[in-house]
């Protein structure tokens, strides 16, 4: 068995234990595969080991793998910062997108969603541990957001995506995710009828999902340590 291969079916092992740690039925929470900064060969591995969702972050690196791959049925989902001179790139090739935090965003991705394609599924990334440098709408703001942006044509709501504050201490992990659920959960009360917790990454996974996870993103212990490089285009 490879490494990618064998490291994935640890992450699926670790992720059906927390599942059913938590009372939660098997097969409720969908593993990403984060392979920003990987190349195509590491994804074309994992996918022979049975993984069709794949996570980038930086648009021009991901449209290079979306092409080098298009002989495989993968489903891509953009996770990254959103800047408006790239959201035509991410409607015309995603099929999601985690990171929409802004009304101009959604509304520029809605207006460039080709109509042959399905709805863009969409997740607001929400700041849910109130960190300037993160991205992400306010939690009391995120209301306004989501009515609004289930409004949009071409684009379909599913729910929330958070990256919290890094922490070792698994009730401050479990705190964080806490807090997303119950946004969740009021949205839902006012109609919203999402069905997406986004939240968890390989250092705190088991605990998001304890927390009610249905999405976790997984890189590194799947594919291992990062090597960054800026972002060209």
């Amino acid at each position: 068995m490879t490494t990618i291969a064998s490291n994935l079916q640890a992450v699926r092992d670790a992720m059906t234990a927390a599942t059913a740690g938590a009372g939660r039925a098997a097969g409720e929470v969908a593993l990403l595969a984060v392979s920003k900064t990987f190349a195509p060969d590491a994804i074309r591995e994992a996918y022979r080991a049975g993984q069709v969702r794949f996570a980038e972050s930086y648009v021009q690196e991901a449209l290079d793998k979306i092409a080098a791959l298009r002989d495989l049925p993968l489903e891509w989902h953009f996770i990254g910062p959103l800047q408006s001179n790239k959201t035509r790139a991410i409607a015309e090739h995603f099929a999601w997108v985690h990171s929409v935090d802004r009304l101009k965003i959604a509304g520029r991705l809605a207006e460039q969603r080709p109509a042959h394609l399905p709805p863009l599924q969409v997740c607001l990334q929400v700041n849910i541990s109130g960190e300037d440098s993160k991205s992400g709408v306010a939690p009391g703001e995120a209301a306004h957001l989501a009515m609004a942006v289930a409004q949009l044509p071409h684009l379909r709501l599913r729910g929330l995506m958070a990256i919290p504050a890094p922490s070792d201490d698994v009730e401050v992990q479990r705190g964080a995710f806490a807090r997303l659920r119950e946004l969740f959960e009021q949205l839902n009360r006012q109609g919203m009828q999402l069905d997406t917790l986004s939240m968890g990454m390989s250092d705190d996974f088991s605990a998001a999902i304890a927390e009610g996870a249905t999405m976790v993103r997984i890189g590194s212990a799947i594919f291992g340590d990062r090597i960054y490089q800026k972002e060209t285009a």
